[in-house]
């Protein structure tokens, strides 16, 4: 697909609105369903359009319809609008249908924004090393929070002041159960290793397939890469649908994205699990220094993975 044609950018706007009317998190959940399922399509031979185009694209991919949409979207609702259904910005798992057409409408042209903010990215070096989708993530929803909180970045100041900068707070913060560093080292192990062996095993299976040219390079390499993001992303229906200890799940894209990336750079599921590790307590400190003073959602593991993207290529 063209990335500047016509088709492409209505596309985006369509499926931003989309995105918007669902949420945030449950956009992402079916996000990751359409990267999942693209890599089983590949990883049969069949066609890279499922992933590429539509679960990491501009049709549906987690920087437009997605996520990106419903982030910018909620962010409106609860800072102009004021018709939020959960009554916060940082309220990511409430569907946006019940507001207005002008919610909608922001989470459209946050979409296509987001889109067009992936193409820029590309062009730039140094930034091009990153996860571009990550980035643009991170930056619409930082510019939302700007233009429709008038916050900063890294939140509010009065927050900062009363509770400290890198707070451990309970009360503020993202995910509470999985804050306990011994629990945080030994989760991003075990998610580490589970990412970086099905990124082995992918990778042994897609050799043959470029080989025969079944498969292109990207799409060899992002399947293994993908795999474990794929289904972290699915395993956060719980967190949209369940309630009390049934929501309680593990947030877990980032290790796997990056124990999967460290995996097929240096060949080394061992590595694999200590960068697992790394990007969880990275994850925790992205999480303070955006998420916990602010009144919008800006996710941390979507920083966590351009930073880390960053640092592993340049490591290589």
């Amino acid at each position: 697909m063209d990335p500047f044609s016509l088709d492409t950018l209505l596309i985006c706007f369509g499926g931003g609105i989309v995105g918007a009317a669902m949420g945030g998190l449950f956009s992402f959940v079916i996000c990751g369903l359409l990267v999942l399922s693209g890599c089983l399509v590949v990883l049969m031979g069949g066609s890279e359009f499922l992933l590429m185009q539509v679960g990491l694209g501009p049709i549906f991919g987690p920087h437009v319809g997605g996520f990106a949409a419903g982030v910018a979207a909620s962010t409106y609702a609860a800072g102009v609008r004021k018709n939020h259904p959960g009554g916060a910005a940082k309220d990511i798992l409430s569907a946006l249908m019940n507001t207005s057409w002008d919610v909608l409408l922001v989470g459209g042209v946050f979409a296509l924004f987001g889109h067009l903010l992936v193409q820029l990215f590309a062009m730039i070096p140094v930034i091009n090393q990153t996860d571009v989708l990550a980035l643009s993530v991170v930056t619409t929803a930082i510019i939302a929070r700007v233009l429709f909180l008038r916050e900063m970045p890294w939140g509010n100041a009065e927050s900062i002041k009363k509770n400290g900068f890198l707070t451990n707070d309970a009360s503020l913060a993202w995910i509470p159960w999985g804050q306990s560093l011994p629990k945080m080292v030994v989760f991003g192990l075990g998610a580490g290793l589970l990412s970086a062996s099905m990124a082995a095993a992918a990778h042994t299976a897609m050799a043959p397939l470029l080989e025969k040219g079944v498969v292109s390079a990207t799409g060899a390499f992002v399947v293994p890469l993908i795999l474990g993001w794929g289904m972290a992303a699915v395993s956060l229906i719980a967190l949209q649908l369940g309630n009390d200890t049934i929501q309680q799940v593990p947030v877990w894209h980032a290790q796997a994205i990056l124990a999967a990336m460290a995996y097929l750079l240096f060949g080394s599921i061992a590595l694999a699990a200590v960068v697992a590790v790394v990007a969880t307590l990275l994850q925790d400190l992205m999480a303070k220094i955006f998420w916990s003073h602010g009144s919008n959602h800006i996710d941390p593991p979507a920083c966590t993975i351009a930073f880390g993207t960053l640092v592993l290529n340049f490591l290589k």
